[in-house]
């Protein structure tokens, strides 16, 4: 009965996705997306497209993008959105932790929103790190852990019904050392708010990260 209930309410959220998020884009997580896609270039990967938000806000520097997302739902809403939008991309439905490509494959890997849903994050990072190339650049948009010692407490008590409410989402994640542990050099990291999020939703890390030697 769980995993029907599971998969009723993730059909459900994949509908609901882009009405749920709509007044956070137009209050400026649209903005910190463009801002954070206009560094893409050469050979993109986007891991966890969604129904396809970040489409549109790719530059001209991109040559090529794939995007995977291993959601059916989601995939279905986001082939429909490729299929009216000017850029091509090809659409792969596979999950992150497991991906179809080659070693140093990419120019650019993108994230966002996405290292806090993954089941595995630190396989996820393993695999991004195998694809991407040498002097590749790993860019990423995520809600994380939040630095104030209480908040994260908040976090960790509600992980659990808001991993629920959000299909897998978990609140307390520490992505920014994640990313570091899985081998990655870490650029400059601004620290924003998730415009009109929830508390425990509101901390956020936008930058850039490349292969450490």
């Amino acid at each position: 009965m769980g995993k029907i209930y599971d998969a009723t309410w993730g059909r459900a959220f994949s509908a609901l996705y882009d009405r749920g998020f709509k007044a956070s884009e137009e209050a400026g997580l649209r903005e910190m997306r463009r801002e954070v896609l206009s560094q893409a270039r050469g050979r993109v990967l986007e891991l966890g497209a969604g129904t396809g938000l970040n489409l549109e806000l790719y530059p001209d520097s991109v040559q090529d993008l794939t995007l995977t997302e291993p959601d059916p739902h989601m995939t279905k809403q986001l082939r429909k959105k490729l299929a009216q939008a000017p850029r091509q991309a090809e659409v792969i439905e596979a999950g992150a932790e497991s991906l179809p490509f080659e070693d140093d494959a990419f120019d650019t890997v993108v994230v966002t929103l996405v290292l806090c849903t993954v089941p595995d994050q630190a396989a996820a990072l393993q695999e991004i790190r195998r694809v991407l190339k040498p002097d590749g650049q790993f860019l990423f948009l995520e809600h994380v852990r939040s630095l104030d010692p209480g908040m994260a407490k908040w976090q960790d008590r509600l992980e659990g019904p808001w991993r629920f409410l959000g299909d897998g989402c978990h609140c307390n994640r520490d992505t920014v050392s994640a990313i570091s542990a899985a081998g990655f050099q870490l650029g400059d990291i601004e620290r924003p708010e998730f415009p009109k999020g929830l508390p425990i939703i509101k901390p956020m890390a936008k930058g850039s990260a490349q292969v450490a030697s």
